[in-house]
């Protein structure tokens, strides 16, 4: 190894000692991801049997091959579980017995919610379906829809931060959040029937509360009015509440923890509301004028491109 090697190699480990919030170094790894992505991707099989596995899923096999992924996610998330709830930060001390046996009780409760996960879920896709004429079947919907992969893995995450688990949970979401350009926290409470149309650039955030029937499209933003106080603004309400049978459309950003938007609202796009509006609204941004121009550039005059247009 050249000198200079050597230097670069010293360098990088000083700085670990200066920046030591961005290593673990003589510590057992919190979580290990690529396992909670599989626990993901096991987890959409169990849900949708038979949509995303590389052969026929038969009834006459289905109790053993659900049973073989409830085992694999048993095993691995209770392993992950115990990791995060052994970390200094959530539970310095605890005895390993302790740490194992809550971890197996949160498991063993998140999956008994599964059939309720699945009943929300169904609503969701049937919300997508209804929604969008240019949906040809509700498996199309579950194939290839970005807002069912969001919203299944959030409904997933939403279960264990319910359950008490940390971090977990937010990796779930972020993954996904990576995938889809939709970033839905896992601590928001969203009703049955809920529906993403499109959904890139969608932010729901942590204490948002959504209600029954609510549709969004892409680039909503349900979000803090400020956050400069940080993390004192931690346990307090900053995201708003939408009510029943809402719509709201492309570009709209509706923030702040006392704005409640009523049911059966309709908000058009690329509104900014920061106040509460009441049932049955419909709020629309007035229309900018547009203003036309003629382009005296030669290029364009020479081709006739203007005359073209108008």
């Amino acid at each position: 190894m050249s000198i200079k090697s050597e230097q670069i190699i010293n360098q990088i480990l000083e700085s670990y000692q200066t920046n030591d919030t961005t290593v673990r170094i003589d510590a057992e790894n919190i979580v290990n991801k690529k396992v909670i992505i599989e626990i993901i991707e096991e987890l959409r099989r169990v849900i949708y049997p038979g949509f995303f596995d590389a052969n026929r899923v038969r009834s006459d096999y289905l109790q053993y091959l659900v049973g073989e992924r409830i085992e694999f996610i048993q095993y691995h998330l209770k392993k992950q579980i115990a990791r995060v709830l052994g970390n200094e930060e959530v539970c310095a001390g605890c005895p390993k017995s302790t740490i194992g046996a809550r971890a197996e009780e949160i498991v063993h409760t998140f999956l008994e919610k599964i059939p309720q996960i699945r009943e929300y879920l169904a609503t969701d896709v049937q919300a997508a379906y209804d929604g969008d004429p240019a949906a040809y079947s509700t498996d199309e919907i579950i194939f290839s829809y970005p807002g069912i992969y969001a919203i299944t893995v959030y409904r997933l995450a939403h279960e264990l931060v319910l359950l008490g688990v940390p971090l977990i949970p937010r990796i779930m979401t972020e993954y996904v959040h990576g995938l889809t350009g939709i970033d839905i926290n896992p601590g928001a409470t969203i009703g049955k029937y809920f529906c993403i149309d499109h959904g890139t650039g969608i932010v729901i955030g942590e204490t948002t509360t959504i209600g029954d029937h609510v549709k969004i499209y892409q680039g909503v933003t349900l979000g803090a009015l400020s956050t400069k106080r940080g993390q004192l603004l931690k346990g307090e309400k900053r995201h708003p509440t939408i009510g029943n049978y809402v719509t709201i459309y492309s570009g709209t950003s509706v923030l702040g923890g006392e704005t409640v938007i009523g049911d059966n609202v309709t908000i058009g796009g690329n509104a900014f509301i920061v106040n509460s509006i009441s049932p049955g609204m419909k709020v629309n941004v007035k229309n900018p004028e547009l203003q036309y121009s003629r382009d005296t550039r030669s290029e364009f005059v020479q081709d006739g491109f203007w005359d073209w247009v108008i």
